[in-house]
Formats: structure tokens, sequence, C-alpha cells
């Protein structure tokens, strides 16, 4: 079994990473292989609605996008990570969801997930509320821990220093594994995932 941990903010060594490095910790404790994926400090490109995904399966812009749907494939489940700018989610974390979601849904539907957010004092639920949607809507479980899923500090030494914030990390990787091996002893028992159906309802007639 493999989780896919993505930093949402601009350094890879930051204190968003540092929250990830402790869900990794805990994860790997449970045997369960992990990947940290930094999305590039490059410009990347909002969805622009074109729908050519929907007639190719991937999206139009060939960049960091397309790649991380390819590796999510075949993970199981995933933490999504971002700083708080502003109250919401950095603007690149934000594009690279709503792109990789839309373009590779397939890829990510029924599989456990969750959103964490460093801060250095307040907005980090808006933000993990506003990622959290791409989960619900993808039908994937979403796996809480034992606070909110938060840390705090204006540097990764200052993160250190947020007991409860690292060990809200620790709980949410065990959560994690836990919700991952309860999924494969299912599987193993026969029990499929569902089947659901959607229609589309316009309502301007």
């Amino acid at each position: 079994m493999k989780v896919l941990l993505v930093n949402g903010g601009p350094h890879p060594k930051g204190c968003t990473n540092r929250a990830l490095e402790e869900v990794e910790k805990a994860l790997k404790e449970e045997g369960i292989e992990t990947l940290i994926y930094d999305i590039p400090n490059v410009p990347l490109q909002d969805c622009v609605a074109c729908g050519s995904c929907a007639k190719t399966g991937k999206c139009v812009f060939d960049d960091c996008v397309n790649e991380f749907a390819s590796m999510a494939k075949d993970a199981d489940g995933f933490i999504f990570g971002t700083p708080v700018y502003y109250a919401h989610p950095t603007g690149k974390i934000q594009s690279f969801m709503d792109r990789v979601f839309y373009s590779a849904k397939s890829a990510f539907v029924h599989k456990p997930a969750a959103v964490i957010s460093s801060s250095r004092r307040a907005g980090s639920v808006t933000s993990m509320d506003v990622l959290n949607k791409h989960l619900s809507i993808s039908e994937m479980p979403i796996v809480t821990s034992n606070y909110w899923n938060e840390v705090h500090g204006h540097t990764p030494s200052d993160v250190e220093q947020d007991r409860e914030g690292l060990d809200t990390m620790c709980a949410l990787g065990k959560n994690m594994a836990w919700m991952l091996k309860c999924i494969e002893a299912g599987k193993k028992a026969g029990i499929e995932v569902p089947q659901n159906k959607k229609r589309t309802t316009n309502f301007i007639r």
C-alpha cells in the first residue's frame, strides 16, 4: 500500500513539509510506503474549462498535473498539504487540485485522503475546507485525526515546538494506515466498492 503526500507550499523544507514528514513517519511505522511530492515552484496554469481532458483522459497543459495523475493511479491514499495565504490555500495547490481532480478523477475515487495545513496563526480551517471539497465530491473517505489537521509556526523550528500539532499529524498517519488496512481486508472478504450513478440536473430552463 502506498500513500502520496503532496506539498503545496513554496518551500520543499518548510512548515508544510515538516507536518507531512510527521504523517509520513507514522505511515512508515505501520508498514505503508510513502512519497512526498513537491508541486514545482513554476507558473502553474489554472483550469481553462476547455473540456479536452474528457476526450483525451489528461489535461491539455502537459505539466506536473499529468505527471501526478499518472502516479495517483497506483496510489492507495493521499495527503494534501498547504500553507495558509490570506485564510486560503496557496494558489498553486488550488490550481493543481482543480486540474488533476477534473482531468483524472478516476484515479482518486474511493481512495482515502486528508488535507493538512500550516499557518503562523489563523486561517487553517478555512484553507482545509476549500481543499476538502475536492475529496468529498470524488467519493473519497476523508481521514480524520484527534484535532483539526493543522500545525502552527512561522518556521519549521517553530513547528517543532507545536507538540500538539505534531501529535495530530502522527494520529492522522496512524488513522490513514488503519483505514487502508481495513479497505484491504474488505477487498479480501469480497466487499466491492459502490458503483454509483449520477444524473445531472440543470436548474435554468
